[in-house]
C-alpha cells in the first residue's frame, strides 16, 4: 500500500507573489530595473529588495520520502528604488552585490537541502533551514554596508567584490 502526501508551500509574502520579480542571473542590474520610489526622507542612494522563495513538493510512498524543493533568489522592482542626482556606477555595483549576497545564499540553502535526510517532517525542517538562512543573509547585508559604508569606502566595496564574486563560484554547482 502507498501512501502520498503532497505539500505545496511557497515562502514568499504575499505582496511580493503579485509584484513583478527578477530571477537572479548572470545579467547585471541596471537603473532601470529600480522601479519603486524614491525614499526622500533617508539619505540612502538606493535600495535594493532582494529575497528568497521556495516551492515544496513531497511524496511519501513505501515509507520513502522524495522531496522536491525548488529555490529561488528575486529582486523586487517595485520596492527596489534610487536617487538619481545621488547615484553612480559604484552604487550600481553595491546594490547589485546586495542582490549576489541573496543569491549567495539561496545556493548555501539548495546546498543544505540536497545534503539532507528530510524525516517525514519535512515542511517543518525545511522551514528551520530557511529561517536560518534568512538569519545569515541578513547578517551579511548588515556587515557589507557598515564595512563598505554604503559603497563609500572603495577598497571595501572592491574586497567585497571579490569575495562574494568567489563564494558564488564556489557554491556554482547550486546556481539555478
Amino acid at each position: 500500500m502507498s501512501k502520498w502526501i503532497v505539500l505545496i508551500g511557497l515562502i514568499a509574502i504575499t505582496f511580493f507573489e503579485q509584484e513583478e520579480q527578477l530571477a537572479w542571473s548572470e545579467n547585471k542590474l541596471t537603473w532601470a530595473d529600480f522601479k519603486g520610489d524614491p525614499d526622500y526622507s533617508t539619505d540612502a542612494a538606493a535600495t535594493t529588495s532582494s529575497g528568497i522563495s521556495y516551492k515544496l513538493s513531497a511524496t511519501l510512498k513505501n515509507d520513502e520520502l522524495d522531496v522536491d524543493c525548488k529555490v529561488v533568489c528575486y529582486f523586487f522592482p517595485q520596492n527596489s528604488w534610487y536617487k538619481p542626482n545621488k547615484v553612480n556606477t559604484v552604487v550600481l555595483a553595491h546594490e547589485q552585490l546586495h542582490f549576489d549576497i541573496t543569491e549567495l545564499h539561496a545556493r548555501k540553502f539548495r546546498k543544505l537541502l540536497e545534503e539532507r535526510e528530510f524525516t517525514k517532517d519535512v515542511k517543518k525542517e525545511i522551514r528551520e533551514i530557511y529561517t536560518a538562512i534568512n538569519r545569515d543573509v541578513k547578517r551579511m547585508q548588515r556587515n557589507y554596508d557598515a564595512e563598505s559604508d554604503f559603497s563609500r569606502n572603495l577598497e571595501k566595496q572592491k574586497e567585497w567584490g571579490l569575495f562574494i564574486q568567489n563564494e558564488l563560484l564556489k557554491f556554482k554547482t547550486y546556481r539555478q
